[in-house]
């Protein structure tokens, strides 16, 4: 599928990553994969994809990190953002909050654990 659209899979967890991967590929996706946000950054630049599925709390650079610096990026702030995260059920012990990443302007969330349905649908909601 020559025209097939590319999502970039960025997680610290590499079973999540394979899951969503294999999911996202049996719906057409080409997928690439990264697992921090630095190696995201990297492979953003050379390879600009359709869509970015993003976990949160990752080492080097994490998920907030990562959106804000595209949306506040010329060249890739309307590359579309679902945040993944994990801390809707341990906001109190974390530094993290559903009100930062609003901020940082990622287009949809989804609460892990991860309902792989929900995800595919809302990922062909977000490339148009």
């Amino acid at each position: 599928m020559a025209d097939a659209k590319y999502v970039l899979v960025v997680d610290d967890d590499p079973d999540l990553v394979e899951t969503v991967s294999m999911n996202l590929e049996a719906k057409g996706y080409e997928v690439g994969k990264a697992y921090d946000g630095l190696e995201a950054q990297d492979s953003i630049k050379s390879r600009r994809p359709d869509a970015i599925v993003l976990d949160v709390m990752m080492p080097r650079k994490n998920g907030y990190e990562l959106c804000e610096d595209l949306k506040n990026d010329p060249q890739y702030k309307d590359i579309p953002i679902l945040m993944l995260t994990a801390v809707g059920s341990a906001v109190s012990s974390t530094t993290y909050t559903h009100q930062d990443g609003m901020q940082l302007l990622a287009d949809d969330y989804l609460p892990k654990p991860v309902d792989m349905d929900k995800l595919v649908n809302l990922v062909g909601e977000l490339i148009p």
